[in-house]
């Protein structure tokens, strides 16, 4: 009796914990695409600190010349620098009128680093991984930071094939697979999904990353991840936001609002048009990631080009 008991029983914890398995592996990937690009920021910025504080100085007197700033310390840092830009306002390094052609170049920086992410490197990871290890170890300063950007690139892009490889057994749990569907047949719930997924990781690449994954599996539908994306651009805001109210400074709080206002006014700008993106996204590339970091370029450059030009207006509007 206690033996048919237990071969009946057998099946069912083994799928347990495969179950169990597979969603602890989904956790530990997030958390090693964030020390990826941890790693990647933090040996790019330290290879660059010396002239960077200078260049962002002296090249952002105009907000053309901030949008081209903001783009090159977000392809820096790897990570949206908006929290980074209020604390340049802070300390006068730059003015609020500055800081939105700095704001706008974040976001077409944070864009960029989302088609870095869809690059196919996977016979590359090993090698690399064998290299960063070596140079991380030496004492020479640049070296180490060299390792450190190598081994970040192993992270970030060996999690993104963990993402896609555990998409289908993920699909199968009834809760993820209600919430795919939810939020498929509704683009304001998707949109919703990736302001508040993205408000509390922090990492807006992270899970555009995972939203990769699951368009490279056939799960999620290329409209579906776009809306996620928008929704993700405002959740970007949330830490800002916060670092504004928390600033005693005037021009602080500005320089937050209008990185809040110019995320929310886009987003309100293309959600009509999801499908329209959808459709051009899918004549861009056959591969669905791509086309998600293709449309996510998009919309950033779009939306800065039509802010860009009215930015003393915005500033004196807030």
């Amino acid at each position: 009796m206690l033996q048919l008991l237990f071969y009946e029983l057998m099946p069912q914890l083994f799928l347990f914990y495969r179950k169990m398995f597979e969603i602890l592996s989904f956790f530990l990937f997030i958390g090693l695409f964030i020390l990826g690009m941890t790693l990647l920021r933090s040996g790019l910025s330290t290879l660059s600190a010396t002239s960077l504080k200078k260049w962002i100085t002296t090249s952002s007197e105009s907000t053309w010349k901030g949008l081209v700033t903001g783009i090159l310390i977000t392809t820096i840092f790897q990570s949206s620098s908006a929290v980074m830009v209020i604390k340049l306002v802070s300390v006068r390094l730059v003015t609020v009128f500055q800081s939105i052609g700095i704001i706008l170049g974040t976001s077409i920086g944070t864009a960029m680093i989302n088609e870095f992410i869809t690059l196919d490197i996977g016979s590359l990871i090993i090698p690399i991984i064998v290299i960063g290890c070596i140079l991380i170890f030496r004492k020479s300063k640049k070296v180490h930071n060299t390792g450190k950007i190598l081994l970040g690139l192993t992270l970030v892009f060996g999690s993104m094939w963990f993402f896609e490889y555990l998409a289908v057994p993920l699909n199968e749990l009834d809760i993820i697979n209600k919430i795919i569907l939810g939020i498929s047949n509704n683009h304001f719930y998707a949109i919703l999904a990736g302001i508040v997924i993205v408000g509390s990781v922090q990492s807006s690449n992270a899970i555009l990353g995972i939203v990769m994954g699951f368009l490279s599996a056939g799960i999620m539908e290329l409209d579906t991840g776009i809306a996620i994306m928008l929704g993700a651009n405002i959740g970007t805001c949330i830490d800002v936001l916060f670092m504004g109210f928390m600033s005693r400074g005037k021009e602080e709080r500005l320089a937050a609002y209008a990185y809040t206002w110019i995320n929310v006014i886009g987003v309100a700008a293309f959600y009509p048009f999801i499908g329209l993106l959808t459709t051009f996204g899918q004549q861009l590339s056959m591969h669905p990631d791509v086309q998600l970091a293709h449309v996510s370029v998009i919309v950033t450059i779009v939306t800065s080009f039509i802010v860009l030009p009215f930015a003393s207006q915005l500033k004196r509007l807030l």
